[in-house]
């Protein structure tokens, strides 16, 4: 059976299994006082062996190396657990229960542990080349911030959860790569390089639903490269840049038609000058001439008069 699990955002879904186990508490008992017990009982063993090889008492032989066994199954179920870890307990291929907390445990004898790290942990992917949108190739790589959440699904629904997690993030990565353009040409168009943050939450959002089956939860994710493929790289900055030539030129131009017809309705409207349509065109020619123009302009004085 599979359920479909969705990103916020709406346009990911991810199909993953359901979890066939859930993290739950094992039963354990204080591990300092089953210490403490055994040790008597290992010194108990030792006295009662002592005297009975003295006396040639086989009977006290024999309870000796029944409370040595004793104190020594009692001991063998001793388990610590550090900060930032995990213990998951089995017994006999059956989950029974994970420790979290830390300190000194005691629990059944005959199971077995495995030690889980829940420590916050970074996974940097490697620089990868894809084909955005549009097509042109690209190179993208991100950080993703993980932590193990659920230590049963970590162990017993993957293979290996940190492997896992590798292949899903680069999974994810490659997906939005190929769903964006890396250069938005309308405004209102959602591109990688212009969307950072949308991108990055779809992209946390992505691999959360990615590796949820593993027990595993995305604290954060960030994009560390975004570039051109080396091989349209000067081509796509050459587009870049007439772009941007394109865009500054149209601020230039449309500040400097302000400029001029304010100059005309003040010149009008103050009456200093009185000037035909003729008269009108050529200083807004030149006018737009020195505001549009690259380099300075040198000024020419009219001594005569202005119809000669």
């Amino acid at each position: 059976m599979s359920t479909t699990r969705s990103a916020p955002t709406g346009d990911v879904t991810v199909r993953m299994p359901d979890p066939a186990v859930q993290e739950r508490p094992a039963s354990s008992t204080n591990g300092v006082l089953m210490l403490l017990i055994g040790l008597v009982l290992l010194v108990a063993a030792a006295l009662v062996l002592v005297s009975g090889v003295n006396a040639e008492d086989g009977i006290r032989i024999t309870i000796g190396v029944l409370v040595g066994l004793v104190g020594l199954i009692l001991l063998a179920g001793l388990l610590t657990v550090a900060p930032g870890e995990a213990k998951v307990l089995q017994l006999f291929g059956s989950y029974t229960g994970t420790v979290r907390k830390p300190g000194l445990h005691w629990v059944n004898p005959l199971t077995s542990k495995k030690k889980i790290s829940t420590r916050i942990r970074n996974h940097e992917s490697d620089v990868l080349k894809v084909n955005d949108l549009d097509g042109n190739p690209i190179e993208i790589a991100a950080v993703v911030v993980w932590q193990v959440e659920d230590t049963a699904r970590a162990v017993f629904e993957v293979d290996e959860f940190v492997e896992f997690v590798h292949t899903q993030t680069e999974a994810a990565v490659r997906h939005i790569a190929t769903t964006y353009a890396y250069d938005a040409h309308t405004d209102d168009t959602v591109s990688l390089r212009g969307n950072a943050d949308s991108i990055t939450s779809e992209l946390s959002a992505e691999i959360a639903a990615r590796v949820e089956s593993a027990g595993v939860r995305i604290v954060e994710s960030r994009i560390t490269h975004l570039a051109y493929a080396p091989e349209i790289a000067g081509a796509m900055l050459q587009r870049q840049q007439a772009g941007a030539v394109v865009a500054a030129r149209s601020h230039i131009v449309e500040g400097a038609v302000g400029m001029v017809e304010m100059a005309l309705e003040k010149l009008s409207e103050k009456e200093i000058v009185d000037l035909d349509e003729e008269r009108k065109a050529a200083m807004v020619s030149n006018l737009l001439v020195v505001l549009c123009g690259d380099r300075g302009t040198q000024p020419v004085v009219n001594t005569g008069s202005l119809y000669h």
